[in-house]
């Protein structure tokens, strides 16, 4: 069998399974759509849980599951346990640990010359990255090879996922008349012109009704915005409410909370940008939230053995340079203990004063760290290149 695009720009086929709730699908599917607008060849997105690209993806609702469809240039699968191929791609991309089902493997061995095989691994700032980095790793048993590719922060790695225009578009919606003034009042959100705004998406955070508390009793209003996800549940307990469903408000003291639907991912990324500080977690909004170029708080998905508090380190390590010693020092404090590590047992509330005293320098932080990270080349460029040059080397 060969490759039937050999001649042309390639074929590529990214298999996905939810893990992080929504958030795997969600960089895959940004990932696909990415390669299509910059003329990278043609994607094919194979995904186990329709119902969670619907949720990311609009345009997935009028894709028949069964048969697959063309959302945006990128053709959609269904990832099935009864999972048949069809011709592989060129490029193979099997996403954050997923394994490629057999049938898969024994297609493209069949394939003449064999797929680029690319195992694209999490995001980390870890120092063992950069040697990792493009390894090649024979099969076992089969004649093909899978390389693994990480995406990251400095040239050596494999960059951050961002779209030719997404700096341009944030720009434009900011400075808009009806930009962010719009965008509030079209979802009944009345705070007042001096308020923090805040968007919170998050795991579970048994440490909110103290840090609401601190909000309702400040002197500043703060006013949440919450997309529906999985703190829910805690911003129902903090709030005394049993019951909140998106479109609810609740004002206690200085704090106003507003419930939110799940947006897709074009009205979260119009979030992001509409708030003074972002709560995010996982890898997805993560890396928004550095291109929205305001303070955040990134929640880091819990491993076994608190790997994940090492991860979290290794970022603010690189986060934090050139950030002065006391500003550099509360956020490091106020993230560690929203992420339940901090080495004094602070609570979230505790380290609160000091975060928000040191605004100005965070700020500043902020746009600096993404015009650093904006000057690098991005996932779906460096990732294109790093296949062709595989692809082109003597096999």
């Amino acid at each position: 069998m060969h490759s039937p695009l050999s001649a042309s720009r390639p074929r590529w086929e990214i298999f996905c399974q939810v893990v992080d709730n929504f958030g795997d699908i969600g960089v895959c599917w940004r990932l696909a759509a990415d390669l299509v607008r910059r003329g990278c060849g043609s994607v094919r997105l194979w995904v186990d849980d329709w119902a969670a690209l619907r949720r990311i993806c609009p345009g997935a609702h009028a894709v028949d599951e069964r048969v697959g469809g063309d959302v945006e240039g990128v053709e959609l699968r269904r990832w099935t346990s009864a999972f048949v191929p069809l011709v592989p791609g060129e490029i193979v991309v099997e996403a954050f640990a997923c394994e490629l089902p057999p049938a898969q493997l024994e297609a493209m061995v069949a394939l003449r010359p064999a797929p680029v095989w690319i195992n694209l691994e999490y995001l980390s700032a870890e120092a063992w990255v950069a040697g990792c980095h493009g390894m090649a790793s024979p099969h076992p048993h089969l004649p093909l090879v899978k390389h693994f590719f990480f995406p990251g922060f400095d040239a050596g790695g494999g960059g951050l996922l961002r779209e030719a225009d997404l700096l341009a578009r944030r720009d434009a919606w900011r400075v808009r008349p009806e930009g962010r003034a719009a965008w509030l009042a079209a979802r009944g959100i009345d705070s007042s012109p001096d308020a923090l705004r805040v968007s919170l998406f998050a795991y579970e955070q048994a440490e909110l009704p103290a840090l609401f508390e601190a909000w309702a009793c400040g002197d500043r209003e703060v006013c949440v915005l919450v997309p529906e996800s999985r703190v829910l549940g805690d911003v129902r307990r903090a709030l005394g409410h049993e019951r909140l469903q998106a479109g609810d408000r609740v004002q206690r003291g200085a704090l106003v909370t507003h419930v939110l639907p799940f947006s897709d991912q074009a009205g979260y990324d119009e979030l992001l940008w509409a708030c003074e500080l972002n709560f995010v977690r996982g890898e997805d909004s993560f890396v928004r939230a550095q291109w929205a170029a305001r303070p955040f708080v990134w929640q880091i998905y819990p491993q076994a053995d608190a790997a994940h508090h090492d991860k979290l380190e290794a970022f603010l390590a690189r986060y934090l340079q050139g950030v002065p010693a006391a500003e550099a020092d509360a956020l490091a404090r106020f993230w560690r203990a929203w992420n339940g590590c901090a080495p004094d047992r602070a609570s979230p509330a505790a380290a609160w004063p000091g975060f928000a005293a040191a605004w100005p320098a965070l700020d500043l932080q902020a746009q600096r760290w993404c015009d650093a990270q904006a000057a690098l080349a991005d996932l779906a460029t460096v990732l294109d290149a790093f296949c062709s040059h595989i692809a082109h080397a003597p096999r």
